[in-house]
Parts: C-alpha cells; structure tokens; sequence
C-alpha cells in the first residue's frame, strides 16, 4: 500500500484514508497502532461512517454463506454419475471388476446440505486452522507415568499452560484485539463450537447468534476463548469471555464488558 497516511508516526486523522480504516477493520494493524486509533475513529463520525459501511459489507459476505441453495437438477446429477462411473470403467486399476464395485460411485451431493454441514463444523474463515490446532492439542496431551490414589486407577491428563494474548481480569486491553478477531473462529481449548454453544448456553444467552469472531485469551492468567458480538450500535461490540472449564450448567465468564461508544 503506497497510502503515505498510514501510521502512528505519520498524520491518521480527517480526511481519513479508506486504506487506514480498512486495515484497522480488519485488524491487520498492530495493537498498539488499533489502541491508538480507534478512540480517533470512535470520535470522529465520517470515520465512523466508513467503519459502518466495511462492517455491513463483512455482514453481508458473512450471510452469503447461510443463503439457500436450490439442489442440482436430478438430470445433471445422474449425467454426472454416469460420466463418473464410465471413467472408473475406463480406468485400468478397475476394469474387470465387479458390477457391484463399480456401482460404488459417489452420488453427486445436494449442495445446500453440504454447505450447512460446512458451515456448522468448521465455521466462517478459521476451520481448517481450527481442526488441525484441535488434532495438535490432542496429541499433546501428556500422560503421567504414575497414578493417583484418588483418581480410580485411571490416569489424568496434565493441565494445559494459559495461551492466547493476555488481558486483565476485567477484559482490560480486548478493545485492542477486536480487529485482529473479527472473521476469526480460533475455538482454543474449547476446541469445537458444540461445547462453545453450551457455556453460551449455560451463560443464559442465545447460542445460536453468530459471534463477529473467536479466539483464545489469557484472562489474569487464565485459559479463556474471547467471543465478539455486535450489539446494533455502530462500532459498538459486547465481548465476552469463557473459562477453559465451562459447559453446561457452568458458564464460567471471565468477563463481560461493552466497547466502543455508548
């Protein structure tokens, strides 16, 4: 980006740069550059108009994916199935085998099923991320080489370390991380959405609004996922942060906390 207005360091103020703005919507500011600037921003109402036209672009990219879709015509479906199952026949690898095996072609799928089955299990922009940091933490699980008396012979995983940026016991310092989590979908040790759901659940709010972004934190020292929600203010976001060991009927919310203008 060639804008010369970019930065701390050089004039950031009206006439604002879309590219400024842009860049601190979608958090690839540092946090010290977004600390700085979004008082600025909040303060200043075209700047705010720009924010609120990136955010209802990022909102209506986001629903694009919960559209409807109408399923293939059946015609096209079985021509495909047809030219596939020719191909196999065609191959080498599978000729002369059985009419039974070469029935096993897979059907061509309904395509609206199989984006709701996408979405719900790896989530907006972060799912490949998520299930390969899911798999990686599964296999670091550490299993010590005695047992304890009260476990009932059987043996226990050791305590994982906080990670994640940290924050104050109060959320002191999330404003700074709102840009960089916005789009993310970074479970940590939750790991997946069904158990985010249940300490969203137990919190006694609605699991299924869609967070604006997720990531891991570390709350006073404390393993926690930071969820970020929109509340219909523009700019204004609800942030709420989970413990590593809530689920139903255990909440366990570090904080809670309103940002941006009231």
């Amino acid at each position: 980006m060639t804008d010369e207005s970019r930065g701390i360091g050089g004039t950031v103020g009206p006439p604002w740069s879309v590219d400024v703005l842009a860049d601190l919507h979608a958090g690839v500011l540092d946090e010290r550059e977004a600390a700085e600037l979004w008082p600025l921003v909040n303060a200043d109402p075209e700047a705010l108009a720009i924010i609120e036209a990136l955010e209802a672009t990022t909102a209506d990219l986001a629903e694009l994916a919960n559209e409807p879709v109408a399923p293939m015509p059946a015609e096209y479906a079985a021509r495909i199935d047809a030219a596939l199952a020719a191909e196999m026949r065609a191959t080498p690898a599978f000729q002369g085998a059985s009419e039974r095996q070469q029935e096993q072609v897979a059907p061509v799928v309904d395509l609206a099923a199989a984006r709701r089955r996408r979405n719900k299990r790896i989530g907006w922009g972060a799912g490949i991320a998520t299930v390969a940091a899911a798999a990686i933490a599964a296999v670091a699980i550490v299993v010590p080489t005695t047992r304890e008396p009260d476990s009932g012979g059987i043996a226990q995983p050791a305590p994982s370390a906080p990670s994640g940026p940290s924050l104050g016991g109060d959320g002191g310092g999330a404003e700074a991380l709102v840009g960089k989590a916005i789009g993310v979908r970074d479970f940590g040790s939750l790991k997946t959405e069904e158990r985010l759901d249940a300490c969203v659940t137990a919190a006694g709010m609605d699991a299924d609004v869609r967070p604006e972004g997720i990531r891991p934190v570390n709350v006073a020292g404390k393993d926690g996922v930071m969820v970020i929600y929109t509340t219909g203010k523009l700019a204004q976001f609800r942030i709420v942060a989970f413990g590593a060991d809530c689920g139903p009927g255990n909440p366990s919310v570090l904080f809670d906390k309103i940002i941006g203008p009231k």
